[in-house]
């Protein structure tokens, strides 16, 4: 029998090659966040006033001429009226009243557009129309209404004593039921949205970035009520009780950073009035005639 003999060949092992570890990159620098300049907190504000310029303007403008169609009317079927004759038209009181209803829409597209770069940002998230993050949802809505009664409370007492004059506010309301319903519906709907947006939300954030908490506050609330001041200018209590409004509205912002509670303490303040406005004109039933 033949057998293999085992192979006398030595099996020589290739020699490791060893691979060099790639090399770590150099950690760049950090750079520090350039801080802005203080300028541009004062071009914010420049916007934010700009803004509120042009809402006063559509208040004083979009409401006359909603009304425009009905005072040609009148002038062609009944000639041109005396200056009393228009103050005292049931029917154009209630178009000029009707007319803040798409001012206040023109102005919160104003409000969009400024703050949402048009929709290229989050809006509501800009503007700070959120709840406070650091108290629940619950208490805030139970501050914010406890305030708003308290300060109608007050306005009411000190209405009652010392406001012994109406307003121009109060004959345009008088005028008619639809007036009166009409004036109930926008103080709702539409003014403490808006009103907020424009005060609390693009002057106040701005002012604050600026000049700090205590002019925002100052100057948002002087704004506030002296645009309130002409309607109510032969009522000293009446434009007390709106600038006392206004401070707590612009102080429940800067203690809260944010514009919810301001809105849910104006909305519940106009509320309550707007209930009893359209109460008593009911109550009234001259008005109807």
């Amino acid at each position: 029998m033949f057998t293999e003999e085992p192979s006398q060949q030595q099996i020589t092992s290739l020699p490791e090659e060893y691979a060099e570890p790639p090399a770590i990159p150099a950690a760049a620098p950090v750079q520090p966040t350039p801080k802005p300049e203080w300028w541009a907190a004062w071009i914010d504000v420049g916007i934010a006033v700009a803004a509120w310029i042009v809402s006063v303007i559509l208040l004083l403008f979009v409401p006359v001429i909603y009304a425009l169609p009905y005072m040609i009317y009148r002038i062609v079927k009944t000639g041109a009226p005396s200056p009393e004759a228009l103050a005292s038209d049931k029917m154009l009181i209630f178009f000029s009243v009707a007319g803040i209803l798409p001012t206040h829409l023109l102005t919160f597209v104003l409000v969009w557009m400024v703050v949402s770069y048009a929709g290229r940002r989050p809006f509501w998230k800009n503007i700070d129309f959120d709840w406070p993050p650091n108290s629940s949802h619950l208490m805030t809505t139970i501050v914010s209404v406890g305030l708003a009664v308290v300060l109608f409370s007050l306005a009411f007492l000190i209405t009652t004593l010392y406001g012994d004059r109406k307003t121009d506010l109060d004959l345009m309301i008088e005028s008619s039921i639809y007036t009166r319903i009409a004036t109930a519906f926008v103080a709702v709907v539409t003014a403490p949205l808006v009103e907020e947006l424009i005060y609390r939300g693009i002057l106040y954030k701005a002012l604050e970035k600026a000049a700090g908490v205590a002019i925002a506050i100052v100057l948002v609330s002087l704004l506030f009520a002296g645009v309130h001041v002409f309607q109510y200018r032969n009522n000293l209590a009446v434009i007390a009780v709106i600038t006392l409004l206004s401070i707590t509205l612009t102080v429940a912002r800067a203690v809260t950073g944010r514009v919810l509670p301001s809105f849910i303490i104006h909305l519940v303040f106009n509320g309550i009035q707007s209930i009893l406005i359209v109460l008593s004109g009911f109550i009234d039933k001259d008005i109807l005639k």
